[in-house]
């Protein structure tokens, strides 16, 4: 994973998201191809995301590249 924005094949920023992001984000997981990546742009770091993630046979790789600014890469594990 290479966690550089240009370089995932699909994004979600779910700060623009109004209210609660979590099917969002999880019907944005589902529809990954087995190649591609998914960047999820946030303010905070997700980490209740993380335990689904792995329960549902995906891997992550977290970033925060400056403050109220976290990137998680998503990818079928």
């Amino acid at each position: 994973m290479s966690l550089e924005p240009a370089e995932a094949d699909r994004r979600l920023d779910v700060r623009e998201i109004d209210g609660e992001p979590f099917g969002d984000i999880m019907a944005a997981v589902q529809e990954l191809e087995d190649d591609e990546s998914l960047l999820l742009i946030n303010s905070f770091e997700p980490e209740p995301l993380y335990d689904v993630l792995e329960q549902r046979g995906f891997t992550y790789e977290a970033a925060n590249p400056e403050p109220d600014l976290w990137h998680v890469e998503v990818e079928h594990a």
